[in-house]
Parts: C-alpha cells; structure tokens; sequence
C-alpha cells in the first residue's frame, strides 16, 4: 500500500474535522415569503426528487468523503452506507483513483455497494481521469452515476498535488459520452460559476454540484499539511447560495446540486428554493458519525426530513418542484454578488414566470 497516499486520506478526515465549517454558504441571505394560506398539510408533502436520469426519494445525499485509506476508510464507509440503507439516501464515494492504481483499497468503496445494495451508489473520480479509469470506477462499486470532481485550488494548496488542469474539459466531455452512466460534475467546496456550469453544458453534463464556497475548506485543510502556508486560498471561491444561482440561470437545463456547509433542514429548503434539486452533505454528516455514532446521525437525518416536511407546508409547497419556485428575499453578500453579476433581475424574472 501506498503509505503517503493512505496517511494523506487519513489526514483529511482529522483536519475536516477538526477545521470544521464556518457557515459562510450565504443560505443566511435568504429570507421566505410568509404565506398565511398555505391550503397544503404536512401529509401531503413529498420529498422525491430527480436529479438528471436518477431518480431520488430525498433530496439529501451523503456526499463524497473518503477512501482508499486501509481498514480505518473501510469501517467509514461501512457505517456512511448503512446511514444510507437505512434513511434511503444516495450516496457518493471519495475518489476511487487510490484504488484504481492500487487495487488492495478497492475493499475500501466496495463496502458501500455491499451495505447499501439496492440504492443509489455514485462513484468518483478528478478530472484527471481517462474513460478507461472512469468505466473501472463505475464497475468497481456497480455505480448508478459518477462525479468527476473539480478540485484546482486544493491541488495547488497540496504539497504533493498536481499543477496543471488543462484540457480537463476534453476529458469530462469524452467520460460523459463513453462512460454510460449520468455523469455529475462537482466542485469541492470553491463554488461554481455560471461560466463553468455553461461550459459543462455544452459538453453534455446534466448534473451538477456546486460544492460552494462556506463547508468544509480543502485549502485550510492542505494548509495545515504546509510548511509554507498558501493562505489567501483560505478565502476563496464563491459562496453556496450565489453557486447555486449562477448554475441554474447559466445553464437551465441542468440538475443542480446544492453543497458546500449544510447542516440542517432550512439550510436545504433555501438551496432548493434558489433553484437545487437536491442538495449534499458530507463534513457535517461526518463530524456526527465520528463522535456520536449511526443511530445518531441516523435520527439526525430522520428529524431533517421531518422539519422540511414541516417548512414545506409552511410555504404551502407540497413538491420539490413547487419548493423551487417558492417566493424569497435576497439580503447581504449574496444580493450583492448576485447582483454585480447581473443575475439578481434575472432570477426574479423566472421566477415570475
């Protein structure tokens, strides 16, 4: 085994935890319009929903952790996919190119087909990764889809990572129409821009994860790993709330994927509403897991979907699909940017419609 790769994997999940998440995912910004007349009840809510050709029965996934780390990623992963069989979610493996080059960690990710076997399991790779990688990722878990994560600035902060990201667009497109599974393109908590959603759009991506800016910080967690901190990487990227906007009116014939610091029930009903089809949780998720067990996080999720259920009806909006057009008011930073980039007008102008 790959003892620097390993201790590397190890190290992230210590410094995700322990970094925590600063909730600066600008979902703080976003305000509901009190309805008075609902004419909805919390029996009528529905949770499902679909994200390109997967169909979802919440719209929480466990989102991309960790892998290829020996028999201590093993028993992570074990317990995420039991969390997972147990509420019915999706969830998403950490990157699998530990295993692909070294196959004594595929045990590692296939723990997670074996203990959630008739739900939706999603593989992972970077955007370095060739058709053939991908096709082994998908077939190494049986995989229901596969994200390719976009990952520069935690590369560049990684004292072992990689410095060059060209023709990453090349690949993506190449995976997206070789590899016969959705596809969804992810970033890992820096954002996306409506720029970059429009570019995978035209290469035939159909889903996408924001991974924004607020959660769990890659460049922190490299940093502690420096001699020489690159700490202005600390900083940067574009927050959740804004993440979201820009990829669902850039590109709207995408399924979006909110991420990046969500924690609880209001945080996913304002991802939704600023136009996510569902939304991922990962450092959060994992935190609880770690410290207080299955049965824990496991209520924690049931007590989420309660709460929606409740929020929902609330806004008398009984569907995701009706969520996504429910009434808000945007305040702060995200206002701000949203409105520098001139999509504030816009946003409002669909949502009229």
């Amino acid at each position: 085994m790959n003892e620097s790769r390993a201790t590397r994997k190890l190290e992230h999940i210590k410094h995700a935890i322990t970094t925590g998440q600063k909730r600066t995912h600008g979902l703080d910004d976003v305000q509901f319009v009190h309805n008075s007349l609902p004419n909805s009840s919390v029996e009528q809510v529905d949770l499902s929903t679909e994200i390109g050709e997967l169909h979802l029965s919440s719209p929480i996934f466990i989102n991309a952790m960790t892998g290829g780390g020996g028999e201590k990623t093993v028993e992570i992963n074990k317990q995420l996919a039991k969390v997972a069989a147990s509420c019915n979610l999706a969830v998403a493996v950490g990157s699998q190119m530990a295993a692909i080059k070294e196959p004594e960690q595929i045990p590692s990710y296939k723990v997670i087909r074996e203990q959630h076997p008739n739900g939706i399991v999603i593989g992972n790779l970077g955007s370095e990764a060739t058709v053939d990688q991908a096709k082994r990722a998908v077939d190494m878990i049986e995989a229901n889809g596969i994200q390719i994560h976009l990952n520069t600035i935690q590369e560049l902060v990684m004292p072992e990572g990689d410095r060059s990201f060209i023709d990453a667009i090349k690949r993506i497109e190449d995976i997206v129409l070789k590899v016969g599974v959705p596809v969804i393109v992810k970033e890992v908590g820096f954002g996306m821009s409506g720029d970059t959603a429009k570019q995978l759009a035209d290469v035939g991506v159909s889903i996408l994860d924001v991974g924004g800016f607020g959660g769990t910080n890659f460049s922190a967690i490299e940093n502690e790993r420096r001699q020489k901190k690159l700490e202005y990487f600390n900083d940067w990227g574009i927050s959740t709330s804004s993440s979201i906007v820009e990829a669902k009116l850039s590109a709207p014939t995408l399924s979006v994927i909110g991420s990046g610091g969500l924690q609880n029930a209001l945080d996913i009903v304002k991802a939704i509403t600023l136009g996510a089809s569902a939304t991922g949780i990962a450092g959060y998720f994992l935190k609880i897991m770690m410290e207080e067990g299955i049965e824990a996080l496991t209520t924690q999720i049931q007590e989420i979907h309660e709460d929606m259920k409740m929020i929902m009806t609330a806004l008398g909006t009984t569907t995701i699909a009706k969520l996504q057009k429910a009434p808000i008011v945007i305040n702060g930073d995200t206002h701000h940017w949203l409105e520098q980039r001139g999509l504030a007008s816009k946003m409002m102008s669909e949502r009229m419609k």
